[in-house]
């Protein structure tokens, strides 16, 4: 469609936000913008949710101006509530992948820094493997090395 160039940002609601910065940090994200708590009318009007307050940061992987951002955020009013999808087999947003040439490789330097991952890397004939993982709350991550599908 004309017009839409591309994904800004994946939100992922947290309970926690500077637990869960320091865990995404070790995934190699770095803190791009700092929100710090606030909310107003237009938030509350865009959000469709009265009385919004909110902190967050916008994180990003390498130096591409352009790449597609994490907007991690943790309400304080209302507060995050629920749980995430307690498995991927459901309607929604099931998981973000990040890319990596080297899955096994960063499966273990997760692993050694307390990542608890679903299982153990699933290779594929022509070195194609992914292993999925959870953040701090429960929300579903995977690592994945894949070729680019054709555009």
């Amino acid at each position: 469609m004309e017009g839409i160039e591309g994904i800004f940002h994946v939100n992922i609601n947290c309970s926690n936000l500077e637990r869960s910065l320091e865990f995404y940090k070790r995934l190699g994200f770095r803190v791009v913008q700092d929100m710090p708590s606030g909310g107003g009318p237009k938030l509350d009007k865009g959000m469709g949710i009265s009385n919004i307050r909110a902190k967050g940061a916008l994180m990003a992987i390498g130096n591409d101006p352009r790449s597609t951002l994490l907007d991690l955020i943790e309400w304080e009013n209302p507060k995050t509530d629920g749980k995430p999808y307690p498995h991927l087999a459901h309607m929604g947003t099931a998981r973000v992948a990040l890319r990596t040439p080297n899955v096994p490789k960063v499966y273990e330097e997760l692993k050694a820094k307390g990542v608890e991952f679903v299982s153990e890397p699933q290779v594929f004939p022509g070195g194609v493997a992914f292993v999925c993982f959870k953040d701090p709350d429960g929300t579903f991550l995977e690592l994945i090395n894949l070729p680019d599908p054709p555009r």
